[in-house]
């Protein structure tokens, strides 16, 4: 291999603004960098102070260098940002960002808006809270509002073919707008009120809402009155059991980094209107990288691909924190400071974001620990002579062969690989057919695994015995996949945990493991894994398909007449026994709205 000369190739380099990109004697990409004077930058890696042993390492294994010169230095970092997230250098802080935030989204553009879990584009018609930092902290929101508010929480096809008020509007917890129980300007106010929580505006809602208590006094409707004090309490007991609250409205972000290098956790923390939103960690892939290097990677990677607050809080100073503040508030449309030297109620979310950190990270080494030794385990029980790397198991479900879904659950040597989860609707076999089903799933997985688009396994376990590891046998052979273990996991005789049976191709017999093998735990973990993911698609979809209903297919059949229909028939039970002639009663439908609806009722049946 030819020596770098770094001498002659500094000699050619610009002092302008730019990118530059170091290379293997293969070719591969070692490092992206971006730099305020390329040949500054650049030269510093070469010269006889003492580096880092990243530098070293990295300098040693150069080949090549390319540069690309840009106009700016925020010209240079997005160019950086944009180079490590397509071609992940080995040797760069590479953000692990699979992580989508679910928000609120309200539908302004609906006469009676309708709160809801969102999870999506930023683009969505309607307006949008968040983000947080897990799907339970937006229910537990939704919950709260419509408690307070009774909001609706039913999809706007449900809402358009009431006739009745449903159990919601029993139980409190929607004021029934559908079937006309509360005005449109009466529900917008309590719209607005609940817009008034997400904006952490409380103090704003309580002072609106004693006047307007006062003024139903004044005017003699106690009741009115009594209701609005009781929603003046509730919405100071959530006042109260929001400490984070206090000390400073707006929207920041709170971004701390705990560890060494090899292994770091950034603990994110959101504050929305002054309001604790809860946090989320992540593990970036730092190579030999330092924690100040780390922390401003981390935040330029992150927020030039996510929507930024008004305030960013470090826990460190950073190089070049200035430009990333520049380029932040560029991308974000909307100036956006990054602080890392702050006193009082910041200072304290500061503190608490370093203990999700330290926390976080202390979980994670104890996680891998034991999924080490879980994998040790299985190794050695299953004969193996190498290491594995990359396991995947599937699972079916379905009720009575109804919204049949296979999942595909992935594990690697660190645990759940979740952004390489595959779900499969299964479609075009008899209903219930779980080897047909499996046989279809697994086919499309693996079709995929040999044109090289999805990484190959090492094991394969189906949720199943012999019979479903024969179907999947059938596949890997129609598709002259060879070198794959399959393991069948079949439960034991009382389906108790601990009893479970494995099953190999090569072997007449089951192999039982005792009740506390590491090995075993490891293969119910990712058996157990693949069973949620499967039945949690099979919900959704079932779901989905049960939400819609058959008058939405028929053409010429609006809302109102829908309506309509179900009033005149106390519901779709109703309706499907009625005759044509009956049907035919109803204001808006004519003979042949009234064949075509009983057709597709009948059809339906």
């Amino acid at each position: 291999m030819s020596v770098f000369d770094s001498q002659s190739f500094l000699a050619t380099l610009t002092t302008s603004p730019g990118v530059y990109r170091m290379l293997d004697a293969a070719g591969q990409l070692l490092y992206v960098g971006k730099a305020r004077n390329l040949k500054k930058r650049v030269s510093s890696y070469f010269s006889s102070r003492p580096q880092t042993a990243k530098t070293m390492s990295m300098v040693a294994q150069i080949a090549a260098i390319e540069v690309v010169v840009t106009t700016s230095e925020i010209e240079a970092l997005l160019l950086e940002c944009n180079l490590i997230k397509k071609y992940r250098p080995r040797y760069n802080v590479m953000l692990r960002d699979d992580k989508s935030f679910p928000y609120i989204h309200v539908s302004i553009q609906h006469p009676f808006p309708r709160f809801s879990f969102y999870r999506g584009s930023r683009k969505q018609t309607g307006k949008l809270f968040g983000p947080y930092p897990n799907a339970h902290a937006v229910r537990e929101t939704l919950l709260a509002l419509q408690k307070l508010f009774r909001i609706r929480p039913c999809e706007d096809s449900y809402f358009a073919n009431r006739s009745r008020p449903c159990l919601q509007f029993q139980i409190q917890r929607c004021s029934a707008p559908c079937v006309g129980e509360i005005t449109q300007e009466a529900y917008a106010q309590d719209v607005r009120d609940a817009t008034k929580v997400l904006d952490g505006r409380d103090q704003e809602l309580v002072a609106d809402l004693v006047s307007r208590m006062e003024t139903a006094s004044a005017e003699l409707e106690f009741e009115r009155a009594a209701r609005i004090r009781d929603r003046i309490q509730a919405v100071k007991g959530i006042q109260s059991s929001q400490s984070m609250n206090s000390h400073g409205k707006g929207d920041i972000d709170i971004v701390s980094c705990a560890g060494n290098e090899g292994q770091y956790c950034v603990s994110l923390v959101f504050v929305r209107g002054g309001r604790n939103l809860g946090s989320v960690n992540f593990f970036p892939r730092a190579g030999l990288a330092e924690r100040e290097e780390l922390l401003g990677s981390f935040v330029s990677q992150y927020y030039l691909g996510h929507e930024a607050p008004s305030e960013i809080i470090i826990d460190a100073e950073v190089e070049d924190r200035d430009l990333i503040e520049v380029s932040i508030s560029e991308f974000a449309g909307h100036p956006v400071s990054v602080r890392h030297n702050v006193r009082g109620q910041r200072a304290r979310w500061l503190d608490m974001a370093r203990n999700n950190a330290v926390l976080g990270l202390r979980m994670k080494q104890t996680s891998e620990a034991g999924i080490a030794s879980q994998l040790q385990s299985l190794t050695k029980v299953l004969g193996l002579t190498k290491p594995l790397m990359r396991m995947e198991c599937f699972d079916i479900s379905h009720t009575m062969g109804e919204a049949t879904v296979a999942s595909c659950v992935v594990f690697g040597t660190e645990g759940p690989i979740k952004a390489d989860y595959r779900r499969f609707n299964i479609k075009g076999v008899t209903p219930g057919d779980d080897y047909a089903a499996l046989h279809q799933a697994i086919k499309r997985r693996y079709a995929r695994v040999r044109r090289g688009e999805v990484a190959m396994p090492d094991i394969v376990f189906i949720d199943g015995g012999e019979n479903q590891l024969s179907v999947a046998q059938q596949v890997m052979s129609e598709l002259g996949i060879e070198d794959i273990l399959l393991v069948g996991v079949a439960k034991g005789p009382d389906r108790r945990p601990g009893q479970e049976r494995l099953f190999f191709m090569s072997d007449a017999n089951s192999l039982t493991l005792p009740a506390d093998s590491a090995a075993l735990h490891l293969v119910q973990r990712i058996r157990d894994e693949a069973h949620r993911f499967a039945i949690t698609g099979h919900r959704q979809r079932r779901g989905k398909a049960r939400q819609k209903s058959v008058l939405q297919e028929i053409s010429g059949l609006g809302p109102a007449r829908r309506r309509e229909l179900l009033r005149q028939f106390g519901g779709l039970h109703g309706l499907k026994r009625a005759a044509v002639a009956d049907i035919e009663q109803v204001k808006g439908i004519g003979h042949s709205l009234a064949e075509q609806i009983f057709a597709s009722l009948h059809h339906e049946l």
